[in-house]
């Protein structure tokens, strides 16, 4: 089945880390992209980080350059999203998703409509 479970939310002080999880079943992580996406209430959802399946495509928002790091472990089927020096401004539920079926697995989108896969999200909050 397929499956995207988050974990590794909760809340920390600004300045503060988080590492997030996504452990990955019914497809391996090699054969689809994965991206992290977050949204904060009356907000829309945007793109936070993501990596392709393949080669070594990774892309991060301007507002989280420098502070998160994507990697993952193929191994285990995970991907990861490192967040350091959070900010009160990065509070909002992180979500991880695969890119659909058929999109290039060399290349990640920033776009959610490019995510047909999606998780049930984990809550960051970031106090100031």
């Amino acid at each position: 089945q397929l499956n995207l479970v988050e974990s590794g939310g909760g809340l920390v002080q600004a300045g503060g880390s988080l590492r997030l999880s996504c452990t990955v079943s019914g497809f391996s992580i090699r054969s689809r992209s994965i991206g992290w996406f977050r949204q904060a209430p009356g907000n829309e959802r945007e793109g936070v980080s993501c990596i392709s399946g393949s080669l070594d495509d990774t892309k991060y928002a301007d507002s989280v350059k420098g502070r998160f790091t994507i990697s993952r472990d193929v191994t285990t089927n995970t991907v990861y999203l490192q967040m350091d020096s959070l900010k009160p401004e990065d509070t909002a539920v992180y979500y991880c998703a695969a890119q659909r079926v058929g999109a290039s697995h060399y290349v990640c989108y920033s776009s959610p409509s490019e995510y047909t896969s999606w998780g049930q999200g984990t809550q960051v909050t970031v106090s100031s």
